[in-house]
């Protein structure tokens, strides 16, 4: 593999991974179109519960991307046996996990919703999303490990197809359940949660079957099942465990940030859903060519070649820019059909429009910091790359309660908190990068 990457090379790792969030991004997208036509309590419900499911969610996400960065460094070591074996550990830890993460839901989720939630309706829906939600987490952590093995090797392809049969489910099991069409009960918010669980165990379904079909696979030595090596574990724990958490203060930020915003009420609660609904959609390629540096970093770094690591990133960063550029001039062109995906009421459109208007923006230096950032984590630096995240949310989250509660301010003020963000997370990580001594790291 080139140390510098092609710009063919670049977009061959990233399209597939563009392909597939786009098709994962639709159950976000879908589960808020049907539900702005339900009402606003469960519209606003499903961010407080979906949210908080996320914020469990990342810590097994943090796992997959520790996992990624060794295999992405044994591939570029040319030690594909090593990948198989740390892919099925990360399968081990996964599943106990998962049982973990459902049951601290059922413990702590309500006790904790109910103190900060001051709408009884809001909290009551969010309570039956989470309740019913959460039991699709070992299905999305088994996504995560393929994910995880697709790009550390560069070989991403199937990642959109797996993505595209889970959307296409989504969307005719919300359509079904949440409404109660063709003689199935109408279960509203509950449905789009169940929806969402059978989605995510059609994806893992689809993505064992490939695997072991796929003869490609075999030199990676994936499902031979290996002996416990707490060897592995612990090395990839090492490199895992400040992605984890830095994942978690990420979302748990941004969880405590819609807390914040249904204390001004379920109207602002609702249009942030929407507009936050549209947010991640826009940011799609930022996260597929942010996970494509993590690896070219990585396999750089496995092939000895770390003095090319800003190279990289230099070039990642020219080829997202376009790509950004292109669709923040679709987007403002077209601002109310948007909108109008996730909504029909003619109130929260308007009310929408504002917030559109300084997240859209927000998404240009989003872009270069996520890159960055990246670039940090790729190293497998990862005790900086939670440092660096942790001085980010505290900035972040002291504008959101300033704006807030101290200076009363509208909702587009309180969401252009997303500059803040952005900006600091992309300086810390350019310096860090720059002036930082992380080429000897051994993993």
């Amino acid at each position: 593999m080139q140390t510098i990457p092609s710009y063919r090379k670049i977009w061959n790792i990233s399209y597939p991974i563009i392909l597939s969030l786009i098709a994962q991004n639709l159950i976000t997208v879908i589960d808020t179109a049907f539900l702005g036509r339900v009402g606003e309590v469960e519209l606003g419900a499903s961010a407080i519960g979906g949210l908080f499911y996320f914020s469990l969610f990342m810590l097994g996400f943090g796992f997959g991307t520790g996992a990624q960065i060794l295999m992405a460094r044994r591939n570029g070591e040319k030690q594909f046996s090593e990948v198989g074996k740390i892919f099925d550990h990360t399968m081990y830890i996964f599943v106990a996990m998962s049982v973990l993460l459902i049951a601290l839901n059922y413990m702590f989720s309500t006790v904790f919703l109910r103190y900060f939630m001051s709408s009884e309706a809001i909290y009551q829906a969010s309570v039956t999303y989470l309740n019913i939600r959460i039991w699709g987490m070992l299905f999305a952590l088994i996504n995560v490990a393929f994910r995880a093995y697709f790009v550390g090797i560069t070989k991403t392809g199937l990642l959109g197809y797996g993505a595209a049969l889970m959307a296409i489910v989504n969307i005719i099991l919300d359509y079904v359940l949440i409404f109660g069409h063709y003689g199935f009960p109408q279960m509203g918010i509950a449905g789009a949660a169940l929806a969402s669980v059978i989605s995510e165990g059609v994806a893992s379904l689809f993505f064992i079957l490939v695997s072991i079909i796929n003869p490609a696979n075999q030199k990676f030595h994936i499902f031979r099942l290996p002996k416990f090596n707490v060897e592995i574990i612990s090395k990839t724990w090492e490199v895992s465990v400040f992605i984890m958490l830095q994942n978690f203060v990420s979302m748990a930020g941004w969880f405590m940030f819609f807390l914040v915003i249904e204390q001004t009420g379920e109207r602002p609660l609702a249009i942030s859903n929407i507009v936050r609904s549209l947010y991640m959609t826009l940011m799609i390629h930022i996260w597929a060519f942010s996970s494509s540096v993590n690896t070219l970093v990585s396999n750089a770094i496995g092939a000895g070649a770390s003095d090319k690591v800003i190279l990289i990133v230099q070039k990642v960063n020219k080829f997202s820019m376009l790509v950004t550029l292109a669709v923040i001039l679709l987007s403002v062109c077209i601002p109310e059909f948007l909108l109008k995906i996730y909504t029909d009421d003619p109130v929260l459109i308007a009310g929408s429009l504002p917030v559109f208007y300084v997240v859209i923006g927000a998404i240009l230096p989003l872009t270069l910091a996520t890159n960055w950032f990246s670039g940090v984590s790729g190293t497998a630096h990862t005790r900086q790359a939670l440092l660096i995240e942790v001085f980010c949310i505290i900035m972040y989250l002291l504008y959101v309660f300033g704006m807030t509660f101290w200076f009363k301010a509208s909702l587009p003020v309180i969401w252009a908190s997303e500059y803040v963000y952005n900006f600091t997370l992309g300086f810390s990580s350019y310096f860090y990068l720059k002036f930082g001594k992380w080429q000897s790291k051994l993993i």
